[in-house]
């Protein structure tokens, strides 16, 4: 609808809040004077119909205005100066672009657009992944996978010595993994030598670090696995496993070799106790021998014959009291006897006593000898037990 709409009674105004003037729309009012009037209501002089200002009716902007909007600008660049360092944080101030210090964590004030913070995390471990298809000094192809774990230490070798150290520590470790596997066969590293792989590939990648100045620590190498091609796996997993095998069987062996070691060792020193007791059982068999010797040399000397036969006899009372039968001389004849003493106790010992079994002479063993033959010699034999003790037996 027009502002000035015939049949509206004139009432229509224009946004500007101005009225209609000889029929006619007024455009937008003059920027100066809108300003003025402004500064005129805020008693900083200024006005409508060009009245000038306290200050002798200049009609630019007023000094006082200048000095409070130069007052704003310095409070919020002030303001604006305060930053945050967080706890995991270590903050590095540049001064035109140069480093110049570094903060710890807290609340601290730079001057804007003189100084800029950049804060770089020192606390928090952060970890890299290495994989690929490496060559082995076999000339084999393997697959490696490995992780690296690292923090910052000198926040300012991280950020101006290298221009992109976490990509730099990337290149390294893999050209450090890549270094080791070139040096290790296909077996050690798929059996025994990950461990050694990992240390060596660690040393690398410390001295590269250090050397590049890229001012992070590596606080762990992990080795995660080796794998062949997809080709060849089966057979090397047989291998594999045949080696996991043989380090079973030593570690078996090595616990078994443990448990059998100290009783080989006690049965050892059994035998040696046992052999010196005997030794000195010998020894001092001998020494008695020999006092028994020289206490029978005067005997024999004075009376040979009788010392004779006594040692005779001595000598078959030992044998005869180791011996199960006993020969006993039949009285007025030359046929020896002899009583199985060894069964017959054998047989009082299992069941009750039985009636002795017929004694029967030593040559009773030829055909055609008589009845009246046996009879007379199991008489003569009862004579003779009766008369005979039996050595041994009851």
């Amino acid at each position: 609808m027009a502002w000035n709409q015939p049949g509206n009674g004139g009432k229509d105004k224009d946004p500007w809040g101005n009225k209609p003037q000889g029929g006619r729309d007024q455009g937008p009012p003059d920027l100066d004077e809108a300003l003025r009037s402004l500064m005129g209501k805020l008693g900083l002089g200024g006005g409508k119909g060009g009245q000038g200002n306290s200050g002798g009716g200049s009609a630019g902007v007023p000094k006082k205005a200048v000095g409070i909007a130069l007052f704003l600008v310095v409070l919020v660049w002030f303001i604006a100066g305060f930053y945050t360092v967080n706890e995991a944080e270590r903050g590095v101030v540049l001064r035109f672009g140069a480093y110049h210090s570094e903060v710890g964590s807290g609340l601290h004030w730079r001057p804007v657009f003189i100084d800029e913070v950049e804060n770089v995390d020192v606390n928090n471990v952060r970890s890299q992944q290495t994989a690929g298809f490496m060559l082995t000094e076999d000339e084999n192809v393997v697959r490696v996978e490995l992780a690296v774990q690292y923090r910052v230490m000198n926040p300012r070798s991280y950020l101006f010595n290298v221009e992109a150290p976490d990509s730099s520590l990337s290149q390294v470790t893999d050209s450090a993994l890549r270094y080791v596997i070139g040096h290790n066969t296909m077996d050690n590293i798929l059996t025994v030598g990950r461990e050694e792989v990992r240390q060596q590939t660690w040393g690398i990648i410390d001295q590269l670090t250090e050397r590049y100045g890229l001012g992070i620590t590596v606080i762990d190498v992990n080795f995660q696995g080796a794998r062949p091609p997809e080709e060849v796996r089966d057979a090397f997993d047989d291998a594999i496993r045949a080696q996991e095998d043989q380090e079973r069987f030593v570690r078996e062996a090595e616990a078994y070799a443990r448990e059998i070691e100290p009783t080989a060792r006690g049965r050892v020193r059994r035998l040696q106790q046992e052999a010196q007791a005997y030794k000195e059982q010998m020894v001092l068999r001998a020494q008695g021998e020999v006092s028994r010797f020289n206490e029978l040399l005067p005997q024999y000397q004075a009376a040979p014959e009788v010392t004779r036969q006594r040692i005779f006899l001595e000598t078959l009372e030992k044998i005869y009291a180791n011996n199960a039968k006993i020969f006993i001389d039949v009285e007025g004849g030359n046929q020896m006897m002899y009583l199985p003493l060894d069964k017959i106790l054998e047989q009082h010992n299992s069941r009750a006593v039985r009636p002795q079994a017929p004694i029967l002479p030593a040559n009773s063993g030829q055909n055609g000898q008589s009845s009246s033959n046996q009879s007379s010699s199991q008489q003569d034999t009862s004579r003779t037990s009766n008369r005979f003790t039996p050595r041994g037996g009851n």
